[in-house]
């Protein structure tokens, strides 16, 4: 299906995850029409790059371009890194719904054969120490909640004809940005350590094996519906604290108890010191090979990068 002359729309597509994409997707020779919220100044753009200044919560002309594209990837929404007052539930929740629902609209199913619609390990909720697939059910919470929603407006295009692929991101670990970003200085300061008692899983992927994973369902026409994106080796916190310090240098013992957690930062932080133990079977049935599964190797070659 897909070709190399392709051209594939990305919503959100300046962000960490995005930006990153859209140079992988520019690399294996495909066209790109690429959304954000910011002013850029088009003649620093690469060839084959097209940048569309847009709200995609609202209707726009930027629904033309979407109908002229060959694959949709959706990755807008506005951080959960945040304390999560109602007002910024409300926004969070609107960034992704709203942009999905807009996507679905202006898609009108003659060209575009494929949604790859980001979506999140939040859906399973906190699941203890019980292995999650696919097939697993959602959870009770914010994350969950937003999840089931999300998912929701994306299988709306396939109504339309589209094969829908909700990517299930775990937490994605790269230089630069993202999670890591949020947790190198406290390293740095020598504050490393576990949140709570640290058994918690952590469901994480490294960038490069992200962004191959978003083109390899894509290309691969058995694959739709949800797919987890992240290492076949999820690890508890207080092992990714152990892994983190290595990498760096630096200590990680310091705990960080789980009530000053919730204190700090309220509904968000229950989430971090809550976990899912979540495994990419579709990938790994299909025959998908991690480039870096085990975390050792990922942190090594991110801490290197940077």
């Amino acid at each position: 299906m897909a070709n190399r002359a392709a051209t594939v729309f990305v919503a959100g597509g300046t962000g960490f995850i995005g930006s990153r994409l859209t140079r992988y997707l520019l690399r294996s020779g495909f066209r790109l029409t690429v959304t954000g919220t910011r002013p850029q100044d088009q003649r620093l753009l690469p060839d084959g790059y097209t940048y569309l200044q847009a709200d995609t919560t609202r209707s726009g002309d930027w629904q033309n371009a979407l109908a002229r594209s060959d694959i949709v990837v959706n990755l807008a929404g506005k951080t959960i890194s945040s304390r999560w007052t109602r007002k910024e539930k409300k926004a969070i929740s609107e960034s992704r719904l709203l942009t999905t629902r807009r996507l679905v609209e202006g898609l009108d199913g003659k060209r575009a054969s494929v949604l790859c619609s980001a979506s999140a390990v939040g859906y399973y909720g906190a699941a203890g120490d019980r292995p999650l697939s696919e097939t697993s059910p959602s959870g009770d919470g914010f994350l969950a909640e937003l999840g089931r929603d999300w998912e929701s407006e994306a299988l709306k295009a396939a109504d339309k004809g589209l094969r829908v692929i909700l990517g299930r991101f775990g937490v994605v670990l790269g230089p630069d940005g993202g999670a890591l970003s949020k947790m190198l200085p406290i390293y740095k300061w020598w504050l490393g350590g576990p949140l709570g008692n640290g058994r918690q899983w952590f469901p994480w992927v490294h960038i490069d094996d992200l962004l191959s994973a978003i083109l390899y369902t894509i290309q691969r026409e058995t694959i739709e519906g949800p797919v987890n994106m992240c290492s076949p080796n999820p690890v508890r916190n207080r092992d990714l604290a152990k892994a983190l310090g290595s990498a760096m240098g630096r200590p990680s013992l310091l705990t960080t108890p789980s009530p000053i957690v919730r204190l700090v930062l309220g509904e968000f932080g229950s989430s971090l010191v809550t976990g899912q133990r979540v495994l990419p079977k579709v990938l790994m049935s299909s025959g998908f090979s991690f480039r870096y599964p085990d975390i050792h190797t990922a942190l090594s070659d991110i801490i290197g990068k940077m």
